[in-house]
């Protein structure tokens, strides 16, 4: 080749490299919301050691003041609470980070300096001046509301689960015997939906019946610790979504909105919905489990000589996979949250065909091709795991699609048409 020719070969190379350059996609990055998302997550989850609906609740305040601070200034849904005061011109960086920062501090006040560091950085990077300075005002105005609307929602009161007696109740099992310290939950006020007895289920099946000994043959055979049928990649499966699920849930969804390029509006109204939505399904499973006070496979397994039902056999040595919860057994809670993330996520990005792989902090790695995939697998990973009967997932994914449903034909509506634009949510 000579050197005209590899001149023009050098030519034609820049401009096919300047044409992948204009039509490819912006490399995806972090932005304020999914920094606080983080920051939330750390402080609550792992500095905390908030159980995971506990988690899950605190982080649908933080997200849920943030959309409203955002949204305040962007102007194209209804809020959740409030219309904060706002121009179209003020930073929504300012707005994203304190909002979540004042909700946050309210609800740890102890990690108060180590989250003060984190919101002076964030505000470090925004140039001074008057879109700043509206920013903050937008978030301080939407985590007041926030804070202020969540004073009375029932929190940390008094309801334990009932420990029951007769064949078929809960009672706390192995190791602990602990009664949910968080039961609660059951009675905190929804976000979304009317009340959380709402979308009751069906319940578990008769003890009696063929259905029962079908499943309860099930989780006696692979969810037990010394299973001869479970699979490696079954107990792989069972570990990694039994490891810290709300960091889990969090980290995947950071993981996808980062892939799909996300804007920081549309972040801000995607974590507020997931958040809500898993709280709302937590509540609502909370109120059933104390609705049915079902018992756990163990005590199933163990007791089953008493249950009237000549199709199953007792084992009164028989141990599950991974301890079990200290709380009634249907509907499955873990299922329901994880199924509310993934229904909004269908929902959000209007398509169940997403491709993702995520690493727990022991190292248990999962690789997913849709989200339909992730929900099928956890309601497998808890009969594996040894914890649940499958009508108790299966019922937990039925709840969180209808608050998920629910959301989408109450909340979150598009103002776009409505000629608002003086903020107030008015035509």
């Amino acid at each position: 080749m000579n050197a005209h020719d590899l001149c023009g070969l050098r030519l034609l190379l820049a401009a096919a490299a300047a044409l992948v350059a204009l039509v490819a996609p912006p490399f995806a990055r972090a932005d304020t919301v999914t920094d606080w998302n983080r920051h939330a997550a750390s402080a609550l989850i792992t500095s905390a050691g908030q159980a995971p609906p506990v988690a899950l609740l605190h982080l649908a305040m933080v997200h849920g003041a943030v959309y409203d601070a955002v949204n305040s200034i962007d102007r194209s849904y209804r809020p959740y609470l409030t219309w904060a005061p706002a121009t179209p011109f003020d930073s929504k960086d300012a707005a994203a980070a304190t909002a979540a920062y004042r909700v946050l501090v309210s609800i740890v006040p102890a990690q108060g300096a180590a989250l003060q560091a984190l919101y002076a950085g964030s505000l470090a990077a925004i140039p001074d001046g008057p879109a700043k300075a509206g920013g903050i005002a937008a978030g301080e105005a939407a985590a007041s509301a926030m804070i202020e609307g969540r004073a009375y929602d029932g929190r940390f009161g008094p309801f334990r689960f009932s420990v029951g007696t007769l064949t078929g109740t809960w009672r706390p099992v192995l190791p602990a015997f602990v009664n949910d310290p968080n039961a609660w939950l059951k009675d905190v006020t929804p976000f979304l939906i009317e009340n959380s007895g709402q979308f009751r289920t069906a319940g578990p099946h008769p003890l009696t019946s063929t259905e029962y000994a079908r499943e309860f043959a099930e989780v006696k055979a692979v969810g037990s610790l010394t299973s001869t049928t479970r699979t490696a990649d079954q107990t792989h499966a069972a570990r990694y979504w039994a490891e810290s699920p709300a960091a889990t849930w969090s980290r995947t969804a950071r993981t996808i909105s980062a892939q799909r390029g996300l804007s920081l509006v549309e972040n801000a109204r995607l974590f507020a919905m997931l958040y809500m939505t898993a709280v709302d399904t937590a509540i609502s499973v909370w109120d059933d489990k104390a609705f049915w006070s079902n018992w756990r496979p163990i005590t199933a397994i163990r007791e089953a000589n008493a249950d009237g039902n000549p199709a199953t056999e007792a084992d009164p040595a028989w141990l599950p996979l991974l301890a079990n919860p200290p709380y009634p057994e249907h509907p499955s809670g873990l299922v329901g949250n994880g199924a509310a993330f993934f229904t909004t996520l269908q929902q959000f990005l209007g398509t169940d065909e997403v491709a993702w792989s995520d690493t727990t902090g022991a190292g248990l790695q999962r690789s997913f091709t849709r989200l339909s995939q992730a929900i099928d697998e956890m309601v497998d990973a808890r009969i594996w795991s040894g914890i649940h009967f499958r009508v108790a997932d299966e019922a937990a994914v039925r709840i969180a699609a209808q608050v998920a449903n629910w959301r989408q034909q109450h909340y979150f509506e598009s103002t776009r048409g409505e000629g608002d634009r003086d903020g107030d949510g008015n035509d």
